[in-house]
């Protein structure tokens, strides 16, 4: 089974194909926007044009501009092809990494940059269980979830100000290989782990 694998979600734009367990290709650059320009040549430059078995795409929380990017490739392709496409979380890909690097980890809290001065925030046990919900939090609040928890992500930078700017924590598609089947079989829809920012005017609605 070969599964090509897209991840927008994020300021990192990247790809890979995985076989049997096994990262055979991929590519990584971090971006920051530009997304849609970058995704398409990434995947044209994978072994035969990146063409899989089935498609895995980053279904955020992140960028929502990146996340609709990504979405939007894997189910054009995935029509296009004729195969499967299914979502992942990117905080469970970056919590997968994270772990795999460090195994003695007893649990690791995911902090990626959210919208308005925000973090995603989300705490994982060594077995890619989910701790705690998905939460959009202030700077503050975060450091009160994830207290003296191992923590990884980007948007570290937002909570202490001596954090070095962070491109480590990024997720990338070569790490979706470290996913449980569990994780991998997310509906292909946007996960924006914040309400939305424009909300109707009861006034405006028919009567």
């Amino acid at each position: 089974m070969r599964t090509l694998v897209i991840e927008t979600a994020t300021a990192a734009c990247s790809v890979a194909i995985i076989e049997d367990g096994h990262v055979i290709a991929g590519a990584h650059d971090v971006v920051g926007r530009g997304h849609a320009e970058r995704l398409v040549p990434m995947i044209a430059a994978l072994p035969d044009g990146g063409r899989a078995d089935r498609i895995l795409v980053d279904c955020g929380p992140g960028s929502f501009t990146g996340v609709r990017v990504g979405i939007a490739a894997a189910r054009g392709l995935g029509l296009g092809w004729g195969v499967p496409v299914a979502g992942f979380s990117s905080l469970m890909l970056v919590a997968a990494a994270a772990l795999a690097a460090i195994p003695d980890l007893e649990r690791v809290a995911v902090v990626l940059e959210g919208g308005h001065g925000e973090v995603f925030v989300q705490i994982f046990t060594p077995s890619l269980e989910a701790e705690t919900d998905l939460a959009s939090l202030t700077p503050a609040d975060a450091l009160v979830v994830i207290g003296a928890i191992h923590a990884v992500g980007s948007g570290l930078t937002r909570l202490h100000p001596l954090v070095e700017p962070a491109t480590a924590g990024l997720p990338d598609a070569a790490d979706a290989h470290l996913l449980p089947d569990a994780g991998t079989a997310l509906p292909p829809r946007p996960i924006y782990g914040r309400a939305p920012d424009a909300k109707p005017n009861p006034s405006k609605r028919n009567p």
